[in-house]
């Protein structure tokens, strides 16, 4: 029997972390289903789902934690499937003048539409003429199978005028 692992990583970036953590996984039979990782001011960041024998987990997260990958903090967690309501999937992105708070804001005018963030990354540009900063954010958002997407894009344009919307159905 196969179980699922969803961990959380974060360590001072170096050569070699990522095939650390591979090479601990490998060692356990298990198998890097999917993860998403980045290095953000010399800090790297990821968050990983590996299969692995049941037999296994407890072994694994043993290792991981003592003495673990010098260097590197890892939390896991054993996935637990939920069975969860239809939803389609909208990719947005969205553009605007930088503020304090502005995530905040763009999450709460999500989620009260309906909408569920479900990856988001997000930076900062400089404007083609002035030079000044500018937010973009990508990411997917979900929403109820018979809700209207205009309805995402309508809460966050009502954050500001400075705000542009693009959202694929």
């Amino acid at each position: 029997m196969q179980s699922n692992l969803i961990m959380t990583v974060l360590g001072a970036d170096r050569p070699g972390l990522v095939r650390s953590l591979a090479d601990m996984v490998a060692l356990h039979g298990g198998n890097w289903l999917e993860s998403r990782m980045a290095r953000l001011a010399g800090q790297f960041a990821g968050i990983v789902r590996i299969e692995c024998p049941a037999s296994a987990v407890d072994a694994l997260l043993h290792e991981l934690h003592n003495p673990g990958i010098p260097g590197l903090t890892v939390q896991a967690v054993r996935e637990e499937a939920v069975e969860a309501p239809p939803r389609k999937t909208l990719a947005v992105e969205i553009l605007g003048h930088d503020r304090p708070g502005i995530v905040r804001e763009l999450s709460t005018a999500i989620a009260g539409a309906g909408g569920n963030v479900e990856e988001l990354t997000t930076g900062l540009e400089s404007a083609p003429m002035s030079g000044h900063a500018m937010f973009r954010a990508r990411g997917v958002v979900s929403i109820p199978e018979n809700s209207d997407p205009d309805a995402i894009a309508a809460a966050v344009e009502s954050l500001g005028g400075d705000l542009t919307v693009d959202i694929v159905r």
